[in-house]
């Protein structure tokens, strides 16, 4: 028979705010059936935890300075596809759900869910299923597809971080023209007035 011991599931928590990684990982220590045996401040580390720990689940934020969830979910799915990760986050939008089940997550739940159904969600996915928060699933069904290619949201993003048509030009390599003609593309498809309410927009429909 196996021990209890050894059914317990190894979780690590992946997160830059000291506060919230201590206080999940004290709120899942008291479950029976859990472990926190490592944290991680951004998703480099969660890899090196991954190789030093295994745990079986990854309780991933998605926004980290450094490297941001949906990146780092992508490489785990890739290099640990038997780590299941669940995205925990505050934010509950539907682009970023797209985004991380495309990634290879398991589950997405928000930090405000109720710590019974934080634990439901790290078990089944333990169990191979997919969870997501049900009123955000529900949200997600019904919300409108990212219209922004990969190249407009790259141009977008460096927009939104204050960068002008010509430094923008030279991280993408196109011309200074090409990118202002990209820019009033995705601010035609938005329908917003111009690139700062675009930014605004995609960044909370999580697009970007």
């Amino acid at each position: 028979m196996v021990s209890a011991e050894r059914q317990r599931t190894k979780l690590l928590i992946v997160d830059d705010q000291a506060l919230v990684r201590g206080a999940l990982g004290a709120l899942l220590d008291l479950e029976e059936d859990f472990e926190v045996v490592a944290y991680a401040t951004d998703g480099a580390e969660a890899l090196r935890q991954i190789e030093a720990y295994a745990p079986d689940v990854c309780l991933m934020d998605i926004q980290m300075g450094g490297n941001d969830g949906i990146a780092a979910t992508q490489r785990i799915s890739e290099q640990y596809p038997h780590v299941a990760v669940l995205i925990v986050t505050t934010f509950a939008r539907p682009g970023y759900v797209n985004e991380a089940l495309a990634a290879g997550a398991k589950g997405f739940i928000v930090k405000d869910a109720a710590p019974e159904a934080l634990a439901e969600a790290i078990r089944r996915v333990r169990a191979g299923l997919r969870t997501i928060d049900p009123a955000l699933a529900e949200t997600t069904l019904f919300a409108s597809t990212n219209p922004l290619s990969d190249r407009e949201r790259h141009i977008l993003r460096l927009a939104g971080e204050g960068n002008n048509a010509p430094s923008i030009a030279a991280e993408v390599f196109l011309s200074a023209g090409t990118v202002r003609n990209h820019l009033s593309s995705i601010i035609q498809k938005l329908g917003v007035d111009n690139r700062a309410q675009a930014f605004a927009l995609a960044s909370q429909r999580g697009w970007l």
